[in-house]
């Protein structure tokens, strides 16, 4: 398994409640524009249309090397594919309110096909973000305290 992108800001914006894997579909010089960690994530999300899942403003940057004559639009939406049961809990959850569907990170799983991993989530208010903020960094001035190199002799 090989991570493409990563949606750094998801965790910081959202609170993740669930995890769902799912596979992409994708077109011939989008694929290797993912191969190539040609992706970008920051604002893109899920919806659902028809009983089936689409990412959304999900950025695969334009192959390169690919034929003129064929040319994907970057943001276009893409499919995802997920069982039916799967899709259902999904709108059952989304349903709720103030609950949305967010791309974690897009990777290569080892047979080559490219993966999403999508998290069912709820916004973060602003004092969440503050305390998420101030745990981080407590959390690297123990880790700087305790490493090897900053000991108090």
């Amino acid at each position: 398994m090989k991570t493409v992108a990563k949606n750094r800001r998801a965790h910081f914006k959202y609170h993740v409640l669930e995890v769902f894997e799912a596979g992409l579909v994708l077109s011939g010089p989008e694929i290797k524009s993912v191969r190539a960690g040609q992706v970008n994530l920051e604002d893109a999300f899920g919806r659902i249309d028809n009983e089936e899942v689409y990412l959304w403003n999900a950025h695969i940057s334009i192959y390169k090397q690919g034929s003129l004559h064929v040319v994907q639009e970057p943001t276009r939406r893409r499919k995802i594919l997920l069982h039916k049961d799967q899709i259902h809990r999904i709108m059952g959850k989304l349903s709720t309110k103030g609950l949305t569907l967010v791309p974690l990170e897009i990777y290569l799983s080892d047979s080559g096909y490219a993966k999403v991993r999508l998290g069912l989530c709820k916004g973060k208010l602003g004092p969440d973000k503050r305390q998420d903020k101030k745990k981080k960094d407590v959390e690297r001035e123990l880790r700087r305290n305790f490493s090897g190199r900053h000991r108090i002799k």
